[in-house]
């Protein structure tokens, strides 16, 4: 999920929706429904293994249960596997229906709740956290995060205004140029962060990392591809396994007409589904004999979410559809879909991209509307729209 840096940033600097379809049930013991990507000899697996073993004994042990459930959330960061959320959520199992748990357990579920695109639930944990205290910044900068990817710009504008005096200047810089990127201020906010962050030279790697991918995504946004690309790798280069900075680049390479290059760079993390659909739109560029396998895989992985109740890849199902099978209006279907829970730019260029191969004029016109109220910039969807029929 594209949610954004952020939200993970939380765990990293302070230490610490729709309703859920019915589960699917296997015919019998023996049917194989996916197989996981890490084996149990893995040391990651055998770490988490561990940490299980000894909460199994210990199950009403707080800090046990949230270090393995971080453990999780963290691999699930990692590979873009929106299970990892489930089973972090097993190891809190204790006190996830509580009302009000401990503050830790509140939060870390708002974050859980929030990789499974429940965003609803997710910002009432955050209301109690900052009822009981309004200056706990890791609530403030996950609520931020989540309101600006579902639109809510205004909302949280005010959470990154919030954050002002609780942590650091350049994290509260970069979730007030995020949003104000966002609304209209794209090159404004995009020197306003590069300037920051030249201030900042000394600070947290993670935090540099997460400034870095926000100044390349803005700047790719804004035609400036020679600085985004730069950006990019920097930030690669301190940090080459995050799963959502290998998407964002991957995607920009292939906009920047370099399918080998985003193929190299994605090749070795095709567990991820994400990156492996940028793996098939890179060979489907290249015209590559190994597509047709990888377009099969894709249609299984995404077969397979559907049988899970698991909907968090909607947008790149909608780009699979869209752009690997070519059926646009069962794309458009899946963009929509995406778009009633989430409002990224990406989010909206695969609305407009299906919206305009199926020649629904309501829905591109739907989102020319939502560019004209928020002032969006992006010089790729602006393309789009130049080569499309004028609305009546």
């Amino acid at each position: 999920m594209r949610i954004g840096l952020g939200v993970w940033l939380i765990f990293v600097i302070f230490g610490g929706a729709p309703a859920q379809a019915a589960p699917f049930v296997p015919e019998s013991d023996s049917q194989i429904l996916e197989r996981l990507p890490f084996a149990a000899n893995d040391p990651v697996s055998r770490k988490l293994s561990a940490l299980r073993g000894q909460l199994k004994d210990q199950p009403d042990n707080l800090p046990l249960a949230l270090t393995l459930a971080r453990g999780y959330a963290d691999l699930g960061r990692e590979t873009g596997d929106p299970r990892y959320a489930g089973y972090a959520q097993a190891a809190l199992a204790p006190w996830w229906d509580l009302e009000q748990p401990p503050v830790e357990i509140l939060v870390l579920r708002a974050f859980l709740l929030q990789t499974t695109h429940q965003f609803e639930a997710a910002l009432a944990d955050l209301a109690k956290v900052l009822s009981a205290n309004p200056r706990n910044s890791q609530a403030r900068l996950m609520r931020a995060t989540i309101l600006q990817v579902t639109g809510a710009y205004a909302a949280a504008r005010d959470e990154c205004n919030a954050l002002q005096g609780l942590t650091q200047e350049l994290v509260w810089t970069v979730c007030l140029a995020t949003v104000n990127a966002a609304t209209g201020r794209l090159r404004d906010s995009y020197e306003r962060l590069r300037t920051a962050l030249d201030r900042f030279s000394a600070t947290q790697p993670e935090i540099r990392d997460w400034a870095m991918t926000g100044i390349a995504e803005m700047a790719a946004r804004a035609g400036l591809a020679k600085e985004a690309d730069g950006y990019f790798r920097a930030s690669l280069a301190s940090d080459p396994a995050d799963g959502y900075l290998l998407a964002a680049y991957a995607d920009f390479l292939l906009d920047e007409g370099r399918p080998q290059e985003a193929a190299a760079l994605v090749k070795d993390r095709t567990r991820s589904d994400p990156l492996l659909l940028r793996y098939a739109l890179a060979l489907q560029a290249q015209h590559s004999p190994e597509l047709a396998a990888r377009v099969a895989e894709l249609r299984d992985r995404f077969a397979a979410s559907r049988l899970r109740g698991d909907r968090v890849h909607l947008r790149e199902e909608a780009q699979f559809t869209l752009h690997l099978l070519g059926e646009p209006q069962a794309a458009l279907g899946l963009a929509s879909e995406n778009w009633r829970v989430q409002k990224e730019p990406a989010d909206l260029r695969i609305l407009l991209e299906a919206a305009l191969a199926a020649r629904d004029a309501a829905q591109a016109n739907a989102a020319r509307s939502w560019l004209a109220a928020t002032g969006l910039e992006d010089v790729r969807v602006n393309k789009l729209l130049s080569a499309a029929p004028k609305p009546n």
